[in-house]
């Protein structure tokens, strides 16, 4: 049999990462795919490039096959052609039992010998099919606070990956309308079937996966499924209490400041949080807001507070 170097096939190094393998495989066997393709031997070509993608996107395939050696430097050549080492087949262990899958085209005699029936329990194949569904495509998108929780549909506009019939990647723009899940979450995605990378054949696409982020709000602060509200409150309604209303982003709210609160303390309003089965909390922190010394009467106010009241904040430091 003829040794294939499955690597150079796929014109990738050997230390390639999956995602590298199906990269390069996708890239050629849409050059090569005998529908569309104007290359010479296209049919022959493509292949060939199922085939070592047959064997490197497995693991337990790859393993064996490196096994060889770089161009099957530990395997014997004669004039009958290549054969692996004699202890080779005794360091090969396919769980899977080897290949099975019933294409339309045979592989070459090289893999039927290495990954078909010279393994127990598998048979040898009749060949790689032409279809491939589309690879996923991820991209990352910002909406609103209130997109969330209103259940909104959002226009975007992305840059994607399109691969042309020569195997050629460039960057389309596509437009679409989208539909914010009520309560998502920063981090969570959406799913867009179908929208993703065109399959190869009669293969369907892949999907676009939309990684949502928030907006920087002018007023609320979100923390997962939580909303907070930095408060300005004056020294007085700190002190005495007050009841006062608050935005919210469904609307105002009552909400009373217990007396003698101090800087920084945080009040819950449970559930008018991120709307879901488990709705995030609204949290108004209350931060201390002073009236300028520049007015006189504040400052008369200051000088005479200075006077008459014997407190003293960092008394505990000493």
């Amino acid at each position: 049999m003829e040794y294939k170097d499955y690597y150079n096939i796929l014109g990738i190094e050997r230390s390639a990462q999956k995602g590298d393998i199906k990269r390069a495989y996708r890239k050629l066997a849409r050059k090569y795919h005998p529908d569309v393709s104007k290359e010479d031997n296209a049919e022959a070509k493509f292949k060939e490039v199922n085939e070592a993608y047959e064997v490197l996107k497995d693991q337990e395939k790859r393993d064996a096959y490196d096994l060889l050696g770089e161009n099957g430097q530990y395997g014997q050549y004669s004039s009958e052609g290549f054969q692996p080492p004699p202890n080779w087949q005794d360091n090969v262990d396919f769980s899977s039992g080897g290949y099975t899958d019933s294409n339309k085209h045979d592989f070459s005699s090289f893999f039927a010998d290495l990954f078909g029936h010279s393994h127990a329990g598998a048979s040898p194949s009749s060949g790689q099919t032409y279809n491939s569904k589309g690879d996923n495509i991820r991209a990352k998108v910002s909406i609103d606070l209130e997109d969330s929780i209103n259940n909104t549909t959002r226009s975007f506009t992305l840059q994607m990956p399109e691969m042309d019939a020569s195997g050629q990647v460039t960057n389309q723009q596509r437009t679409l309308k989208v539909k914010i899940p009520k309560g998502i979450k920063a981090g969570q995605t959406i799913r867009l079937a179908k929208q993703g990378s065109a399959g190869i054949g009669d293969a369907p696409a892949g999907d676009l996966l939309l990684e949502i982020a928030f907006n920087e709000h002018q007023i609320y602060k979100v923390d997962g499924s939580d909303i907070y509200l930095n408060l300005p409150v004056t020294p007085w309604e700190l002190a005495l209490g007050a009841k006062i209303k608050i935005p919210t982003p469904t609307g105002k709210v009552g909400i009373t400041i217990p007396a003698n609160s101090q800087q920084g303390r945080k009040l819950r309003l449970k559930g008018r949080g991120l709307p879901s089965k488990q709705a995030g909390d609204f949290y108004v922190v209350l931060q201390v807001s002073i009236p300028p010394s520049t007015d006189p009467k504040a400052k008369m106010l200051y000088e005479q507070m200075q006077k008459e009241l014997d407190y003293n904040p960092r008394s505990y430091l000493f």
